[in-house]
């Protein structure tokens, strides 16, 4: 009778694929250059705003089945763009360790603010930033627009920015304030500077396609949206219409999350408040875009008044970042601490 194997010599442990970043080349290839597309479903593709093997590689099976109309060849499409990226199988939670290290971050320009966000607002996710009116959200985006062409040294990326605004409320008079405060020609860092002013939700959703094609073409690390809600509590009033809001901002969400992600870029989005009159205790205030924002934004960060021009920011919701607040002051320079 055969002598039964030890335990150790019957079991092995599966190895572990390991994958690595795929080259930058590889990411930003035209989508007609692979394999399976001609020209005429690639010029569909790019009308759609899908220009590179990144982008497919990001997409969903029905995002592309509505484009080219057939289910099986999306599903082949999106497959051969992943495969071609590394992106269908598994790597180590060391790789992701080791990809978080290098990950880069935009300096607030405030050493409080960044000590609170570990170093500054992270590309690659999306930082909400809520608060009710005066406290500071559009200073913060404005601050950022400038300290992204910083060179890394000093904080930035060397990098421009895209301003989406959906309130009016984006003034280019505080950014040459700001970037005269930090030694930049004010010309050149209004000309770093994408800017777009939303009129609907739908227009909205539109300027975001939009975005990665300028991404694309230039040196953008910073997109910002402010506010995301405005248009849609205007169009989608009253609890009939809660659902529908709802899912549609489920997909901008969802589609800032994928730019973040594709193209390695800080999304920065700012949210209005609303109260809750069943509150009797404690805050009665809280982000408005319920769970779906909730879950959408990776970092969440409340900022509220204090007195004269005191602002406390508190990190709120994160994966890692500890739940705690920094202070930091509005003057005619910007955010300082």
């Amino acid at each position: 009778m055969p002598r039964p194997k030890k335990r150790e010599e019957a079991q092995e442990e599966p190895e572990v694929e390991v994958v690595e970043r795929p080259a930058a080349g590889q990411a930003e290839l035209d989508v007609e250059e692979l394999e399976g597309i001609g020209k005429v479903t690639g010029q569909k593709l790019k009308e759609r705003g899908y220009y590179t093997v990144r982008d497919l590689a990001f997409a969903s099976v029905k995002e592309i089945a509505d484009i080219i109309g057939n289910e099986e060849r999306a599903v082949q499409i999106i497959e051969a763009a992943r495969s071609m990226l590394g992106l269908s199988g598994f790597i180590s939670a060391l790789d992701v360790y080791r990809r978080r290290v290098n990950i880069k971050r935009i300096s607030t320009g405030v050493r409080s603010l960044d000590e609170l966000l570990n170093g500054g607002v992270e590309t690659g996710a999306v930082t909400e930033v809520a608060g009710e009116f005066g406290a500071g959200k559009t200073q913060f985006c404005h601050q950022l627009a400038v300290m992204v062409q910083l060179p890394e040294d000093r904080g930035g990326l060397s990098a421009k920015a895209i301003y989406i605004d959906t309130e009016n409320t984006f003034r280019p008079e505080r950014i040459t304030q700001m970037a005269r405060a930090r030694s930049l020609d004010p010309d050149q860092a209004l000309k770093n500077i994408y800017y777009a002013r939303a009129y609907s939700s739908d227009h909205q959703m539109i300027l975001v396609e939009q975005a990665r094609r300028i991404i694309k073409q230039d040196n953008v690390k910073l997109l910002m949206v402010d506010s995301i809600v405005a248009h849609f509590r205007a169009e989608f009033p009253g609890r009939e219409n809660l659902a529908e809001r709802q899912q549609k901002l489920n997909k901008h969400i969802a589609d800032l999350l994928k730019v973040a992600d594709a193209y390695d870029v800080a999304v920065v989005v700012t949210n209005q408040v609303m109260a809750q009159p069943d509150v009797f205790f404690g805050n009665p205030l809280r982000p408005a875009g319920g769970n779906v924002l909730a879950h959408g934004a990776t970092y969440r960060l409340w900022l509220r008044k204090s007195k004269e021009n005191i602002r406390i920011a508190k990190i709120f919701d994160s994966p890692y970042h500890p739940e705690r607040e920094a202070t930091f002051k509005i003057t005619e320079d910007g955010l300082t601490d």
